[in-house]
């Protein structure tokens, strides 16, 4: 949504649309809870004030829309199941507030995990390089992540879409480049939207093309890739719910017949990029953890090959180091 001129309301026409939406939410099986965070993102409103009601006797309230826009998006929500996220055109991911729109996957909760395996990652193959020199690793957890070359060298985040994990890898270390890279135009603008807005844009370089191809200049270089690839078999993305499958970019979900296209083109190609070492992970969908473990395993140019769990205990995560 763009960034529109603020409109003035009373907090009474505000509580009136609430509870019009709250019922419309409950009538169409939409999550109540998301008329609140559609109101956070688009008024001057916070949590407290929302489940308490006492925005309603406020004579003057600043939307960013007025309220017939608002309805109108809302009944989208409602008969075209539009995601909120679009709606608002904002979502929350880790500590950020990150740009969305119909370009991107909407960032996940259980991929903001992809963010803390890596750091867990660099952490354990420090403290694994400490151990094989003799180095006494005890109370030397925060030493280790800053004299791991892992953080303050090249790291890939493939697939961007939004900037989400390229954003959080730059946090996380803020001594290295991020490289993202993403196939579509309209994506990568978002994502550099992403990065501007948080004041990571001089951390992370951009690049429009496949996979790992426009990186050719930086082969054998990365300390890391991160990917959150397209995993869905394709004969599965017409029956997701509507509001993935209506309006959430099909690119970003189609992993092929068995949804493992793109998985398996980043364990071929990865080798070939990373530095010995180097960590490969990604997330992927349930029930696909012992065929990528497999394919790994068979591959032969990775090591210590282990699966994670996300918060909801599912199989989600991959992660392994290159021979």
């Amino acid at each position: 949504m763009e960034n529109l001129q603020g409109v003035v309301v009373s907090g009474l026409e505000l509580w009136q649309w609430r509870r019009q939406a709250l019922a419309a939410a409950r009538a169409a099986d939409v999550p109540p809870e998301e008329v609140d965070w559609l109101l956070l993102a688009v008024a001057d409103l916070d949590r407290l004030a929302l489940r308490l009601e006492s925005f309603r006797d406020r004579k003057n309230m600043t939307l960013r829309l007025s309220l017939p826009e608002l309805d109108q998006l809302w009944q989208r929500r409602i008969s075209d199941r539009l995601p909120v996220q679009y709606i608002a055109g904002v979502t929350p991911w880790r500590n950020f507030s990150l740009v969305v729109s119909p370009a991107v996957l909407i960032p996940r909760p259980e991929t903001e995990l992809l963010i803390d395996l890596a750091v867990e990652a660099v952490r354990r193959r420090g403290a694994q390089e400490q151990r094989s020199t003799g180095v006494s690793p005890v109370g030397a957890s925060e030493q280790v992540m800053q004299n791991s070359p892992m953080t303050d060298a090249d790291w890939a985040d493939l697939g961007t879409g939004s900037g989400a994990i390229a954003i959080g890898l730059a946090a996380a270390f803020p001594d290295a480049t991020i490289h993202a890279v993403d196939r579509s135009t309209e994506a990568l603008a978002i994502a550099r939207q992403n990065a501007q807005q948080q004041g990571l844009a001089e951390k992370i370089k951009f690049y429009n093309g496949f996979w790992f191809e426009p990186l050719e200049a930086i082969k054998g270089r990365l300390s890391g890739m991160v990917s959150n690839p397209p995993y869905i078999p394709s004969s599965i993305v017409p029956t997701l719910q509507p509001e993935v499958a209506f309006h959430e970019p099909h690119l970003a979900l189609d992993g092929g017949e068995d949804g493992l296209d793109c998985i398996r083109h980043l364990i071929e190609t990865a080798p070939n990029y990373l530095r010995p070492g180097g960590i490969w992970l990604i997330e992927m969908m349930a029930g696909q953890a012992d065929a990528v473990a497999e394919l790994l395993r068979q591959n032969g140019s990775y090591y210590d090959i282990k699966i994670y769990p996300d918060l909801a205990g599912i199989e989600r995560f991959a992660l392994a180091y290159r021979c």
